[in-house]
This record gives C-alpha cells, structure tokens and sequence, in this order.
C-alpha cells in the first residue's frame, strides 16, 4: 500500500530499505524525512537512510498534499470522520497520524486544516508471537478476559492479531468477535489468513466500538470479543456490559504498566470488580512486544519474560 500513497521521492528512498524493518515515516513541511528503521530513528536520504541531517531529503507541502490526497481517494471530506480524531487508516492496517490547526465549533472538533505533520505508521504480523501467553488466555476451551497493557509502538495491536489467528487456528468451538474499530487488526495483508478462513471468526470494521459491542451481543452471540485500544471517555460502558453479560473480552489499552492502569479513575470499577483474569503488559525494553508480566485479576504475577 506504500506504493499507492507516497511520493516519487520518498518511495524512490525507500526501495532499498526491508519494509519488514521500517516502522514508521514522519513527514514535516520544511523539515528532514525521519523514519523509524530497525527501531531506531533515522534521517531518510536519496540513497536509504543516514545519519547525517544534511544528506536528509526535507518534506515539502506538497508531499503532505500528495499523501493526503492519495490515502483519502482524493476526498478528504470523505474521511473527516477520521480525520477529526487524529489519524487516517487506509487498506493493509497502514495508520496516518495527522497534525495541524484545529477547526473548532463550540467544543466540537469540526477537522483538522493546513496539516503540516504525518506520521505514517506501517504495521508488521509476528507470527506466533503470542505463544508464551496463550495458555494463561485460553485454556481447555475456555477464554479468559484479558487486558492487553502497553506504552504505544509497543505491540499491542500485533499481540491482538496474533491472539486472535491463534484462537481461530486451535479453539475451533469459541466464536470471536473483532471489532476492528480503525480496520488495523484485520487490514495487514499478510498474517491475518486465519481472520479471513476462520469459520468461528466475524468482523465488524469500520464502525466505533459502542456498535460493534451492542450489535454484535444482540445478534452473533459471540463467545469472545476482541478489540483494540479502549477508549476509557467513550467505550467503558460498552465493556462493562459485556464483561457482565457472560462474554469473554480481549482488548488493549494504552498504560505504561499496572500502577498506571490502577491510577486511572474511569477503571477502577472493572478492577475492582474483578472482571479481568489476565492482564498481560508489554514494552518495548529489549524488543518490541517485550512481555514484561502476566498478572491475574488480583494482579499476582504469573509469568515474566524472565521466568
């Protein structure tokens, strides 16, 4: 999807480059392209990638103009759905971060206008990278409510995806929900066949969180519902309801580890409650999708990356 959305110069740039190691590409009017490569920042130059700010290739509006366009089919107005919450997802997960000026009316974003930052976001499947905690997950058939805890860019989204295939590869009895809110667990081209075989496996994409809970308890009886970054504002009265209804949740969260989920307000309740069985809390300390804990609904720990 690269191919369809960047610039001559910058795809030109690139080519050289492992998309597997490429992470991210911001894009700034009038400042050099830096990409994250192999987990490190670097400057991106005509030749790949350098360390020296003078060999960096700088970002013009136009650049900004050319990605734009190409990721909204020539339509931003089409897409200012997205647009107002700060980002822009297209086909293949990719995920577009968007800066400007703020269009206001009253306390209601409207958009987001002369947009002079992009962060270009490139998801990448780890197969089977969900091994190590998948029988604290599922057991014997049975899933457990899990809560998935992480600083962002480090690997929540892609243990999900993970979890999710290996569910619909080994528990052929549980039938799973995605709602695939900002279609990035299901839009990666490559790792998601067993979404696409999975006889057990629904998906609704494209739609907020509210809906996909609601209508998918209402009308596909699923066993388990995953989804990806909770929105602690807008989704908690979503979750509880399914956490109480009898089915099973696998969701994300952004926290930096368990004293940071226990510090927020809006989540006390499911913690005191006890509504989750596992929460699993990763970093990016050593490598991306680190697992740094897995924790029990008391938060005794069950297992470490250490262990």
């Amino acid at each position: 999807m690269l191919t369809k959305i960047l610039p001559y110069d910058i795809l030109t740039a690139i080519d050289g480059l492992s998309i597997k190691k490429l992470n991210e590409i911001r894009v700034r009017v009038d400042k050099p392209i830096v990409i994250m490569y192999d987990g490190k920042n670097m400057y991106l130059s005509s030749n790949g990638v350098t360390m020296d700010r003078a060999d960096a290739l700088v970002a013009r509006t136009s650049h900004i103009d050319y990605i734009l366009k190409s990721a909204s089919d020539s339509s931003l107005y089409a897409v200012n759905d997205q647009i107002v919450n700060g980002y822009l997802t297209i086909a293949g997960g990719i995920r577009i971060g968007v800066c400007g000026q703020i269009v206001r009316d009253e306390n209601k974003v409207v958009t987001i206008k002369n947009i002079t930052s992009l962060n270009i976001r490139i998801p990448h499947a780890v197969k089977n990278c969900s091994l190590a905690a998948y029988n604290y997950i599922v057991r014997n058939g049975v899933c457990q409510n899990t809560l998935i805890i992480s600083p962002p860019g480090a690997g929540k989204t892609t243990m999900l995806r993970d979890i999710i295939s290996q569910i619909c590869l080994h528990e052929r009895g549980l039938n799973i929900l995605v709602a695939d809110e900002r279609c990035e667990i299901t839009g990666y081209d490559e790792g998601v066949d067993y979404l696409k075989i999975g006889e057990y496996c629904d998906v609704y994409m494209n739609c907020t969180k509210g809906y996909a809970f609601n209508a998918g308890i209402r009308s596909m009886r699923p066993d388990v519902i995953a989804c990806d970054e909770l929105n602690l504002d807008t989704d908690i009265e979503y979750l509880i309801h399914a956490l109480t209804c009898g089915v099973k949740v696998i969701a994300t969260i952004h926290a930096k580890d368990i004293a940071d989920l226990r510090s927020k307000p809006k989540f006390r309740d499911i913690i005191n409650g006890n509504m989750f069985d596992r929460y699993i809390v990763l970093s990016n300390r050593g490598h991306v999708g680190m697992i740094e804990g897995i924790y029990d609904k008391n938060f005794a720990l069950l297992y470490t990356s250490g262990m």
